[in-house]
């Protein structure tokens, strides 16, 4: 299978568990608490990651402190992201939640990619990606309102 074919697939596979994440952790939010929804959530994944770590050849996690200071960071925004779907899908609902959330991470992204921020390979935000930047901003807002 064509590595674009079987990336895009992958990015597919992981949207829809993202979909189902979402609702998941705002429903957990609801009954425990937005803070104990991330730690939670947080958790399990850490569980599942270290079984698969357990079992999967290869790895290099004893060089995590050979990683950028900043790139630490991630898990910390986990929690913003989890605390933030908890919130805000109770109120707004999901569609509208995810609408936003795409928005913004999409935004950034175009940013990351135009300067080449955090090691990622630059490309130039041209003004087809400036549409469909608006375009995502627009559909965002039909979808909130």
């Amino acid at each position: 299978m064509p590595v674009l074919l079987f990336s895009a697939l992958v990015a597919l596979v992981a949207g829809v568990a993202v979909g189902f994440q979402n609702p998941l952790a705002a429903l957990m939010g609801q009954r425990i608490g937005l803070l104990q929804s991330a730690f939670v959530v947080h958790l399990g994944g850490a569980v599942v990651a270290g079984g698969l770590m357990a079992v999967t050849p290869g790895g290099r996690i004893a060089g995590w402190n050979t990683v950028p200071w900043y790139a630490l960071g991630a898990g910390a925004l986990g929690v913003v992201f989890i605390s933030a779907i908890s919130y805000t899908i109770p109120r707004i609902g999901v569609a509208a939640t995810v609408g936003l959330l795409l928005t913004a991470q999409l935004a950034i992204a175009a940013s990351l990619d135009h300067y080449g921020w955090l090691g990622v390979m630059v490309r130039a935000i041209d003004p087809w990606r400036m549409l469909g930047l608006a375009l995502l901003l627009l559909g965002a807002w039909l979808v909130l309102r």
